[in-house]
C-alpha cells in the first residue's frame, strides 16, 4: 500500500544514480518482501487500487554527468512519459 512504491522509486533511482558514476548499464531491479502485511484500514484503499490498469513505465533521464554521487541535486532528473492515475488515501498505521 504505503511503502512498497516508495520503495520500488526510490531504489530504482539509486540503483540508476549507481550506474551513472560507475558508467555501467542498468540490469533489472528485483524487489523481494519480507514480512508483507496489510492494514486493517487499507483494506478497501486495497480493493481499489488493485482494480486500475497499470500505466506505462516512464522512462528516467539522469542530465548531469558526474562521477561523484553525492553532487546530483533534484534538477538533474528528469521522468518522461509519466502518467499516473488519482491519488487514493490512506492514513499512516502505527
Amino acid at each position: 500500500g504505503l511503502g512498497v512504491p516508495f520503495n520500488i522509486a526510490s531504489y530504482a533511482l539509486l540503483t540508476h544514480m549507481i550506474a551513472k558514476v560507475t558508467d555501467l548499464k542498468t540490469g533489472d531491479f528485483v524487489h523481494t518482501v519480507g514480512d508483507a502485511h496489510i492494514y486493517l484500514d487499507h483494506i478497501d484503499a486495497l480493493k481499489e487500487q488493485i482494480t486500475r490498469e497499470p500505466k506505462p513505465f516512464p522512462k528516467l533521464k539522469i542530465k548531469k554527468d558526474t562521477k561523484n554521487i553525492e553532487d546530483f541535486v533534484f534538477e538533474d532528473f528528469e521522468l518522461i512519459g509519466y502518467e499516473c492515475h488519482p491519488p487514493i488515501k490512506m492514513k499512516m498505521s502505527v
